[in-house]
């Protein structure tokens, strides 16, 4: 096996240290923002504070799934658990988009019933501490996500939180020169505004996410980035021992990425060594791929399995 293709085991190391890390920014981020948004009477520091719980218990679910993913193959599932990757990732998204969709009609609510007084100056405050916080745990997770979709998916989600920091950073300096003026009363309507700010600039994540995930869960194809280095080196494969075009099949799930080459031959020309030949020197040339290969290489004379 080359080199250049990471170690899983170190992979999953990586994994559960960030998600560990991850577990407690969020806890701690969870307990300040659900704490100041009551002190503050803010719907959307609140709103900052039970979406931290939710990454706090999301997060604990991905470092579950890390654990049994890494444990391989067993007589109960032999290919493997990989598909439980995916498959939290997606529960992730949809459970963003819960909160997101119940926020929103909160807010439009409390719009509806003239809005809210807010402390803009503590807001403000707290949105600075908040930002700073996200950002640095955002860096921390998307610098160790390089061959993990788990920590991708939780770095989307502290970039997202940061993103919404930055927005209360703004939006509470506008209520705070609002309530100096003739626009008071704008102002009161800051809060639940940028509740659906907020949701504006976090939904695409999440459904990103679910998007994403359930055509890995439907074993759809794979995007461009991973299916054209795989069609290049099936190329090369066939030019060097002269072979037609062949009938390529792949799919990825989680780390797994699975890759089924039939190529029709003339019986009598070819045996199991020339086959497993084949076989390995496209392993060879996929080897830099950063993902746990399941290579299935058939040589017929048979149309009908090529088809």
């Amino acid at each position: 096996m080359d080199e250049s293709r990471p170690d899983l085991a170190a992979v999953t190391a990586i994994e559960q240290r960030a998600l560990r890390w991850s577990m407690a920014a969020s806890g701690a981020l969870s307990v300040m923002g659900v704490g100041w948004g009551i002190a503050a009477s803010s719907q959307v520091i609140l709103f900052d504070g039970v979406y931290g719980v939710l990454g706090l218990l999301l997060t604990w679910l991905a470092m579950i799934a890390s654990r049994l993913v890494a444990g391989g193959a067993t007589a109960r599932y032999p290919f493997g658990r990989e598909a439980l990757a995916p498959l939290v990732i997606a529960v992730q998204g949809l459970a963003l988009l819960g909160t997101c969709l119940y926020a929103s009609i909160d807010a439009v609510l409390v719009i509806v019933d003239g809005g809210s007084d807010v402390s803009a100056g503590s807001a403000i405050v707290y949105a600075v501490i908040s930002t700073v916080a996200v950002t640095g745990t955002w860096l921390f997770v998307r610098r160790r996500a390089h061959h993990s979709e788990l920590l991708a998916a939780e770095a989307a989600q502290w970039m997202a939180s940061a993103m919404l920091g930055a927005a209360m950073i703004v939006a509470f300096t506008a209520a705070t020169v609002l309530s100096g003026g003739d626009g008071a009363d704008a102002g009161r309507y800051v809060d639940p505004a940028l509740v659906l700010v907020s949701c504006a600039f976090l939904v695409p994540t999440p459904i990103r996410m679910v998007r994403t995930t359930v055509v890995e869960l439907l074993e759809g194809a794979p995007p461009p980035e991973i299916a054209d280095p795989v069609r290049l080196a099936v190329h090369g494969v066939r030019r060097e021992f002269g072979l037609e075009e062949p009938y390529l099949r792949m799919s990825k799930v989680g780390r797994k990425l699975y890759v089924e080459v039939d190529f029709l031959v003339e019986g009598g020309e070819w045996d199991v060594a020339a086959e497993d030949r084949i076989r390995r020197s496209l392993e060879r040339r996929l080897a830099a791929l950063p993902f746990d290969l399941w290579l299935n290489v058939e040589l017929t004379g048979d149309p009908d399995w090529v088809t």
